[in-house]
Parts: structure tokens; sequence; C-alpha cells
């Protein structure tokens, strides 16, 4: 049996869960997932008018706007505008990004996993529409090769 199994009433294998430490960094839920493009306008109408989705923030000037869409729930979609055709190698969905009220210690706790950091933490502010956003955000690819954001924020 690995060393992350245990045994329960039953007799069966089961996988044991990490430890929760007190005050240890923590992933509270899904953020955003991000997409490209061509068609900017057309995309945000579509997710606003067809699926209800409500503008939280925009910044950017074309060809390089963006904008942060509620999908009701305080989670959201983050639209990029592509100019032009898309690069061979890039899917339309960028990454997913998680929610977390740490991201130095998350990501360390990510390095920790073997898993690699593409991006180390950082601070960008978003200059949008409703001012300057602060958001400390890291990168780092998941077991398949999936680019995972971690994203720290109090407003969004």
């Amino acid at each position: 049996m690995e060393s992350n199994t245990s045994l329960n009433a039953s007799g069966e294998a089961v996988k044991k869960r990490p430890p929760q430490i007190k005050g240890a960094p923590t992933i509270s839920g899904f953020h955003h997932a991000a997409i490209r493009s061509n068609r900017f306008d057309a995309s945000i109408a579509f997710y606003s008018e067809v699926l209800g989705f409500k503008t939280k923030i925009t910044w950017g000037t074309s060809p390089n706007r963006a904008v942060m869409l509620d999908v009701g729930d305080g989670n959201y979609v983050e639209v990029f505008e592509r100019a032009g055709p898309a690069p061979a190698n890039e899917a339309t969905i960028l990454h997913f990004a998680l929610r977390t009220n740490d991201c130095e210690s998350m990501t360390e706790r990510v390095r920790a996993s073997g898993a690699e950091i593409t991006m180390e933490p950082k601070v960008v502010v978003i200059d949008s529409n409703i001012g300057p956003v602060p958001v400390k955000i890291s990168f780092f690819k998941g077991p398949d090769g999936e680019i995972i954001e971690l994203f720290e924020n109090e407003a969004l």
C-alpha cells in the first residue's frame, strides 16, 4: 500500500488527505478561466446578453482590451482581445485561476510538490474602469502541463 493511503473501517484502501495546518495558505475556490477572443465585442455581447454575465472590470484599449465578467456567483470569465490569428501552439483557453488567501505561501507549497513555477508571485495593478486594482498572482504547470494561476485579491 502506498504511503499516502490508509485502510478504512471496511479494510478498503483510501487516499489520505493532506494535513490541514492552522494558518496555512488555502485555496478558497475557483476564480476565473481566461480566454482569448478574435471577436472581442461579439464575445462580450454573447457572454453578457445571451448568458447574462455582468462586467466587473475592464482595462486596456483596442487591440489589447480585457474584461472580467462575473458568471453570477463571484467567479469570472476573463476575456482578452486577440489582435490577429492565434499562434499555432496557443489554445483559446489560456489558463484557469484559483482564489487563494496567500499567493506566496501557496506558490511555495506548489513548488514543494515538484510542480514547475512559470511565474513567481508578483503584484500586478490592473488599471481598470473602477480604478487601480492590485492583485498578487503567480503561475505554475499542473501535472498535464495545464497552466494554473494563483490569484490573491480582496475586491475581485
